[in-house]
């Protein structure tokens, strides 16, 4: 399971829709490694005052690699990450988590990190089981 919905959370999913509030607080509890490397990319991102800034720490275990994949896999996990933080995801590697201003989306930068050439040149014989 992705995340752990509070029984009062879920009855409110079935009255009608959920709140991003709600939903990014819920992704928030339920996959904390998730959060800290999303949030530490965008914080990044705020500070150097750029339009891309990107994360290519391994996570520490099976585990935490689990709750990263599950937040940037779910197109709706990954949105409510993007419109709680202002800014668009990235993913590479398993692992490699990179925060694009949204005009720079479409950029030469955001095209070399998304491409399959990007892809390629960004894996290695460590990364083959990730």
């Amino acid at each position: 399971m992705s995340l752990n919905v509070s029984p009062a959370l879920l009855e409110t999913a079935e009255r009608g829709e959920v709140s991003d509030a709600e939903f990014v607080d819920c992704v928030r509890e339920s996959l904390p490694y998730a959060w800290e490397v999303v949030s530490s990319v965008m914080a990044d991102l705020r500070v150097s005052g750029g339009d891309f800034a990107d994360h290519e720490i391994p996570p520490p275990s099976e585990s935490e690699r689990g709750q990263l994949l599950r937040a940037l896999a779910s197109d709706a996990i990954r949105g409510g990450l993007e419109r709680h933080f202002g800014a668009r995801l990235a993913f590479q590697n398993c692992h490699r988590v990179a925060a694009f201003e949204h005009t720079a989306v479409g950029g030469e930068r955001w095209q070399r990190f998304v491409s399959p050439r990007g892809q390629l040149l960004n894996q290695s014989p460590e990364l083959r089981n990730c």
